[in-house]
């Protein structure tokens, strides 16, 4: 009962619930209709619904009687008989396997065909976890496209930040311009001021005959103001370039960020090809991905979820219908060992002789025949049996084999859809912190209360966490759609 009412569980998930089939009858770009259009498109799957539709026809093939054998002779020259003369010989003989050899037959190509029913399920199963791992790949890449242009806006943020505080003046005075070149209005004054000081030296000197030491002190300001000129341009200089070198690195990160977003988008081709040939349509048919479904449960028994692959997993059922197929086949050679059985007639067709004056001449005659086959190669049969004997245990082999691979793929499963839930949490609560942090040393770098370094720093890691938050929650789902797709619930 628990495992029924787990496979209904998981069903309604799988499907998207009421919500999910709303939205697929509401948008035919939606994942549920994708897996309604794969279901029906496939070429892989409808290769295995059509080898399962041939497997039926086999059913009539092997439990019907064997054609009846007629056969007709015509004499060149009529045989004479006591009866007349025979002038042909007609017979008809059906023979008749031992019992219960036809249904032995017809029980192991049911069997087969039931196989390869479950192959078609198995191949369904796969499709449907192809469709919605790429989908949610498709879902991962177009995040991290996005989350890389919302941090190439943050860095274009920071840059006109940075900008203006490489615009704004070092120094009381002093500025640097965007393309690097240095100037400074207290150097220019004082560039100015010495000019005109020696300006007003000279003509003092042409017009009023001042003294040679006056001369020299007059000279004397005009070589302090020009040192002070230059050390001012000096301190701008040292600042514009560390302003400079702020805006290389958040150049090199846009440039970092453009790439990868380059990249992206190639892969993001490439998804979207592979999804649509899934669906068996053109490679650059457009492909709607806009969120992801909820998170996938997690708490869900881990005996339950075994009880339920072992009955319900196709290659499981497959190998089971094939190891009973072989046992039907054994009860087939073994009737096949025996005696076939064939009833038949004979007619003759006999003319009048004029030799003969009897009440039966003329007289056409009917034989009733009886025909039995003898077995006595014995060998043959023993091989065959021997043969169907090895193929069960091997049978049986593959069934453990197969199942052991299973269990630890679904466990493996189990944990990983575990695990990417548990992380994504973490990633959350580390994005959300991280989130904090970087507004704060970004009102600080504004006000030059931070460096660019921390700022850039955490600007990293708060992108970081982001796109492994939505890793998390894509391989959180896909784990999940492995484990629907182990246990064939989609096709049930």
């Amino acid at each position: 009962m628990k495992s029924i009412l787990f496979k209904i569980l998981i069903a309604s998930v799988i499907s998207g619930a009421v919500s999910a089939e709303l939205r697929s009858q509401t948008f035919p770009d939606s994942l549920a209709a994708y897996l309604e259009i794969a279901a029906m498109k496939n070429p892989g799957v409808q290769k295995t619904l059509l080898e399962y539709q041939a497997a039926l026809q086999k059913v009539p093939q092997v439990s019907s009687l064997p054609d009846p054998e007629l056969s007709a002779g015509m004499f060149l020259k009529p045989m004479e008989l006591m009866t007349g003369n025979q002038v042909a010989d007609f017979r008809l003989m059906q023979m008749f396997p031992w019992f219960g050899v036809l249904r032995s037959a017809k029980d192991e190509m049911s069997l087969m065909a039931k196989a390869k029913y479950e192959l078609f399920r198995d191949a369904k199963a796969q499709v449907s976890y192809d469709v919605q791992r790429t989908w949610y790949e498709l879902f991962k890449v177009r995040e991290e496209i996005r989350i890389s242009e919302k941090n190439i806006e943050i860095l274009r943020t920071i840059e006109r930040l940075s900008l203006v505080k490489y615009k704004s003046p070092a120094s009381e005075g002093s500025s640097v311009q965007p393309g690097g070149s240095v100037s400074s209005t207290g150097s220019r004054g004082a560039i100015a001021a010495g000019s005109s000081g020696m300006g007003s030296m000279t003509g003092n000197q042409a017009n009023q005959g001042t003294s040679s030491s006056g001369r020299g002190q007059s000279s004397m300001q005009s070589s302090s103001m020009q040192s002070s000129s230059m050390q001012s341009s000096s301190m701008g200089t040292s600042s514009g370039g560390s302003g400079l070198a702020d805006l290389y690195r958040i150049q090199i990160e846009l440039l970092g960020l453009e790439d990868n977003i380059a990249s992206l988008k190639n892969q993001e081709r490439t998804i979207i090809a592979r999804f649509n040939s899934l669906l068996d349509r053109d490679q650059g048919f457009p492909v709607y991905s806009d969120t992801i479904a909820g998170n996938a449960p997690v708490g869900f028994a881990e005996t339950i979820a075994l009880d339920s692959l072992l009955s319900d997993n196709p290659m499981l059922k497959m190998i089971g219908y094939e190891s009973q197929s072989l046992d039907a086949r054994k009860r087939m050679i073994s009737g096949m060992s025996y005696p076939m059985m064939g009833l038949g007639i004979s007619y003759s067709l006999i003319n009048k002789s004029p030799m003969l004056e009897s009440a039966m001449n003329g007289s056409d005659m009917i034989m009733p025949m009886v025909s039995v086959t003898i077995p006595v190669y014995r060998k043959k049969y023993n091989a065959m049996k021997s043969e169907t004997d090895l193929l069960k245990s091997s049978s049986e082999q593959n069934y453990r084999a197969t199942a052991n691979s299973l269990k630890a793929d679904i466990y493996n499963a189990l944990l990983a859809c575990q695990d990417a839930s548990r992380k994504a949490k973490l990633y959350e609560e580390q994005r959300s912190l991280a989130a904090r942090s970087f507004d704060l040393f970004l009102k600080d770098f504004s006000s030059s209360a931070s460096s660019l370094t921390d700022v850039l720093r955490l600007q990293q890691q708060l992108y970081d966490y982001e796109l492994k938050l939505i890793g998390s929650k894509a391989d959180q789902n896909i784990s999940f759609a492995l484990i629907t797709r182990l246990m064939a619930l989609s096709t049930n």
